[in-house]
């Protein structure tokens, strides 16, 4: 755990360029709130905030939002990318863990986590997030499962990823969790799928950078060899490494508390 730490806090200033946010689980989203005029809000694993500035550019105004994470590093990067992406005013920023949140009892509209629940303690999250939101109040879990992520361009060609990246979740594992908190009921999964396209210098450069926190679980050695083979394994299978097309695949829990 305190590799991945050090890991977000060395690459906290360049996330938001290395990785994607998607727009599709925001309007899933948006729709699902329509109905309400104020959104007290929680975005538990906030990191840099990719994804609270497409939030707010889609719920505006009615939007008021609490970014938790445990990284400051990742924090300070999101004050500053609120300040160049948009001018938010309706937040606050806490770091705490997504198992322990300093939030009051009964105090949210909805919790957001993108791309982190893999990073939390799932049962005690989902205790926490049970507490923490109002009845009829919304848990958006939005991640790629374990098949999913063995399905993508890292699992398919970068020797050992999907095989070393063990925290993902499997959709049984995640049903079983919420089935053991009588106050969250699954409403509805979303299955997302992206054609995405990019040049291998590009893909290298996401690897060498650790744009996944998966790469920090080889030693140097390891990543230096599946790295070469990654760079191998793409030229032997796309005719054209400067467009090389593939599909991401993520989902997301759409999960309501009951009254």
């Amino acid at each position: 755990m305190k590799s991945i730490h050090r890991h977000f806090s060395k690459i906290a200033y360049k996330y938001k360029d290395l990785r994607t946010t998607d727009l599709e689980p925001i309007l899933c989203i948006k729709k699902r709130l329509q109905n309400l005029t104020k959104i007290e809000a929680g975005d538990i694993g906030c990191g840099v905030g990719g994804y609270d500035v497409k939030l707010y550019n889609y719920l505006e105004e009615r939007l008021y939002l609490t970014c938790i994470d445990v990284n400051d590093d990742m924090l300070n990067q999101l004050r500053k990318n609120f300040n160049n992406e948009r001018k938010v005013n309706n937040f606050k920023i806490i770091k705490a863990v997504a198992e322990n949140l300093p939030l009051q009892t009964n105090s949210l509209d909805c919790i957001f986590t993108f791309n982190t629940i893999h990073h939390f303690k799932l049962l005690d999250f989902l205790k926490e997030a049970s507490r923490v939101l109002r009845d009829n109040g919304y848990l958006f879990i939005y991640t790629r499962l374990q098949s999913q992520n063995k399905r993508n361009i890292w699992g398919r060609f970068f020797p050992k990823f999907h095989e070393k990246e063990k925290r993902l979740h499997k959709l049984n594992k995640l049903k079983d969790s919420l089935n053991k908190m009588p106050m969250l009921e699954l409403e509805s999964i979303e299955y997302f799928k992206y054609t995405r396209i990019a040049g291998l210098e590009w893909l290298l450069t996401q690897a060498v950078n650790h744009h996944y926190s998966t790469f920090c679980l080889y030693n140097k050695k390891e990543f230096e060899e599946a790295l070469k083979g990654f760079q191998e394994n793409i030229v032997r299978n796309f005719k054209n490494t400067n467009r090389i097309i593939w599909d991401d695949e993520n989902i997301m829990f759409i999960i309501i508390k009951n009254v």
